[in-house]
């Protein structure tokens, strides 16, 4: 299957092709909805979300994972300047940072959404928590928002550029606040507490409850009614991101929208379980993944019937890489 979605991409080098099956590797170890969701877009199309997610594992492992020796500050500044010399043409050192920088080049990806990200990755070594849900988005601005608009090129949109991003970008930070609600328990051993002080002390819970519970395996009340609200502002982030769905190209809305899904029963999930999210790593049963991508591939087979590619479109799958433009920070 990667040979086929590499010769769709028209990617021929043999080094380039290892490193992106590299990055298809890395997708389908670690983020399994993501994958799956990933095999519902056109077979082109999913070399570079992979290389996008590749570089994004990349990154957290070199802060999160504990077989990583050595200083993790200097580590992720060597990969900061891996990229930028990869993006200015020459090769990258890291096969994933050479994939990443092909990706960015091709659908012309801005070098600062990279710059950003790297930073969000810098705050980890050092910040363990924030005080207030603006300072939490300070950090998913880039940690999780510019994923979405790294993302938004290579899916396509059918409307500007400017409308299609603030719901990319919302659907990134409700995939994030998701993941920091299932993994309360796993955060508090990286001595972490993503979800925000103010959210969690309307219900009475901060650092010091939250250990306790972990330590003693006791559940509170408490805990339970702060997750159940940390819930529903991720509701919101999702309520925000939906109208974007159909702002995307046809053929990676079943995509989108199955990931969507997915990540959004994670929270079904978390509450079935009863916010016991200290304590266990609550997930998607495995028929219910399956039922969503049936769906997904319904939908694809339905997008494709009613827009063949137009000639334009197979010849441009072709063409050479552009340069990126990029863009203003502010």
């Amino acid at each position: 299957m990667t040979r086929r979605e590499l010769d769709a991409a028209a990617i021929t080098d043999p080094a380039l092709r290892a490193a992106f099956t590299r990055c298809r590797r890395l997708n389908a170890q670690h983020g399994r909805t993501y994958f799956l969701a990933t095999r519902l877009l056109p077979a082109r199309r999913r070399p570079a979300v992979h290389a996008l997610y590749g570089f994004a594992r990349l990154a957290d492992d070199i802060v999160d994972d504990p077989a990583v020796s050595g200083d993790r500050a200097q580590r992720l500044h060597a990969l900061s300047v891996d990229l930028r010399t990869a993006m200015n043409g020459a090769p990258g050192h890291h096969p994933v940072v050479t994939a990443v920088a092909h990706t960015a080049h091709r659908y012309r990806i801005p070098h600062h959404h990279f710059d950003d990200f790297l930073g969000s990755m810098r705050s980890d070594l050092t910040v363990t928590d924030y005080a207030t849900l603006d300072a939490l988005r300070g950090y998913m601005h880039g940690s999780a928002a510019v994923i979405g608009l790294q993302m938004l090129p290579v899916l396509g949109h059918t409307t500007s550029r400017e409308e299609a991003a603030p719901h990319a970008a919302a659907l990134g930070e409700a995939f994030q606040l998701t993941n920091f609600l299932r993994d309360v328990g796993e955060d508090l051993d990286r001595d972490r507490v993503y979800l925000p002080a103010d959210l969690l002390g309307a219900d009475g819970v901060d650092r010091e409850l939250l250990q306790w519970s972990r330590r003693t395996g006791r559940r509170d009340p408490r805990i339970v009614r702060a997750l159940r609200s940390a819930a529903a502002l991720t509701r919101r982030f999702y309520a925000a991101a939906e109208p974007g769905l159909d702002m995307l190209e046809p053929v990676s809305r079943p995509c989108v929208r199955t990931a969507f899904i997915l990540y959004g029963g994670i929270l079904d999930a978390v509450a079935r379980d009863g916010y016991a999210s200290v304590h266990q790593r609550s997930a998607v049963p495995l028929t219910r993944r399956a039922a969503v991508a049936a769906v997904g591939l319904a939908r694809i087979a339905a997008a494709r019937l009613a827009a063949p590619a137009a000639p334009a479109a197979r010849a441009a799958r072709t063409a050479p890489a552009a340069p990126v433009v990029e863009e203003s920070s502010s």
